[in-house]
């Protein structure tokens, strides 16, 4: 069977700017994207249904039978035993919204976002975790961080933790090969840690799960983390961070402050650079809104700072609570900045200028660089796309 992860068209407008460089489906949250929990529970490669602009990084392919996901929900073992056994012109739903629907080469290109006449509904009966706004990546962090820890650590036996650390909760923590974790204080008693492969966890570190420390990122010395919060691949993590989600390749290497706040790839946090989560009065934050391009009510009290790729904020940056910026924003100065940066934007409270594409762009190869990565013609390709896209929010 061919499995397709699709992007629910008013899903992905929420999830701006972090949707503007990959499909819903390659949003990280808990471990793992969405997209490697469904290739680990369903034991195949996934390809994508989403903007077209994408499709030479994340292609779609079909085949004869293949089975739609959508890419914002979770899997779970319940919801992969109900998608095995969809029939053709059978779909999987959930209220109002398709999780899934079996259909032929033939049916693809009149598919929409609803169910079609003649398509028999099969209805799950307990509600899936799903990402339908930007917020819920870190709001939901914890539930979807411990199903990880369950799901990659099952049957498996961690490496010795080093009698160097300060241990609670020994059962709860997973360290992957080649991880190296000296001289830090874990505490599993709240949730899960775990540490990937070849990640390291400086000496004087404290990390109180649950915690997801991802292949080949590093925390500094005397970093306070605490649950829960996940740091992707490749991640420099430092000063003190509380529920947040670093979707990889990300710099917070110094000291300074974010919580309950998800920050894109390619990102770089200056020394001292901190985000503020909580209202002085306590009231309710509202979110910068891509689709209805006004400032919308998360109804929650705390939320900090949504960041796009391969933007950065020089050092002694204050960000407000929910500040909203773009991809490739470049952010420095005194004071705070507005609650909403456009993408491509570079400047400071004293005003803002376009960052220009050919700057951003060699920036971005350099950035690559540094981690052995090539920024190639596909991410060129991809970055121009974007800077195009958004053109329009730059007047805003």
């Amino acid at each position: 069977m061919n499995y397709i992860l699709f992007d629910e068209s008013i899903v992905r407008t929420n999830l701006l700017p972090l949707t503007y460089l990959r499909p819903v489906a390659d949003i990280r949250v808990g471990i793992l994207t969405i997209r490697e929990k469904w290739e680990k529970y369903l034991n195949v490669k996934t390809s994508s249904l989403t903007e077209g602009y994408l499709s030479k990084k994340f292609p779609f392919v079909k085949q004869d039978h293949n089975i739609l996901i959508n890419g914002s929900v979770c899997p779970d073992a319940a919801m992969v035993k109900a998608i095995r056994n969809l029939k053709h012109d059978q779909t999987l739903a959930f209220n109002d919204t398709i999780l899934a629907l079996h259909v032929t080469a033939e049916d693809l290109d009149s598919l929409g976002d609803s169910a079609s006449d003649g398509i028999e509904e099969i209805v799950l009966e307990d509600a899936p975790l799903k990402i339908n706004h930007t917020w819920d990546i870190f709001t939901k962090n914890d539930l979807a961080l411990r199903e990880d820890f369950k799901l990659i650590t099952k049957g498996r036996k961690s490496q010795p933790i080093s009698t160097s650390n300060r241990v609670t909760g020994i059962g709860e923590i997973f360290l992957e090969q080649g991880a190296r974790v000296e001289g830090a204080y874990l505490n599993a008693t709240n949730g899960p840690i775990y540490i990937g492969a070849n990640a390291e966890v400086m000496e004087g570190a404290m990390l109180r799960g649950p915690i997801a420390v991802c292949e080949g990122t590093q925390v500094k010395m005397g970093a306070k983390i605490y649950g829960p919060s996940t740091f992707g691949p490749h991640c420099r993590i430092g000063g003190e961070v509380n529920n947040s989600v670093f979707f990889g390749y990300g710099n917070k290497a110094h000291d300074g402050f974010v919580g309950h706040s998800v920050i894109s790839e390619w990102c770089n946090l200056g020394a001292d650079t901190n985000t503020s989560n909580l209202k002085n009065t306590y009231d309710d934050i509202r979110l910068w809104s891509y689709g209805k391009k006004t400032f919308i009510n998360t109804h929650l009290q705390f939320c900090g700072l949504i960041m796009g790729d391969h933007s950065m904020s020089g050092i002694n940056t204050m960000f407000n609570t929910g500040t909203v910026v773009g991809v490739n924003a470049n952010i420095f100065g005194t004071g705070f900045p507005r609650n909403f940066i456009p993408s491509f934007t570079w400047g400071s409270t004293a005003g803002h200028s376009n960052y220009k594409l050919d700057k951003a762009m060699e920036v971005a190869e350099a950035v690559y660089k540094r981690r052995n990565r090539d920024f190639d013609a596909i991410e060129q390709d991809l970055m121009k796309s974007v800077f195009n896209i958004t053109l329009k929010n730059r007047r805003i």
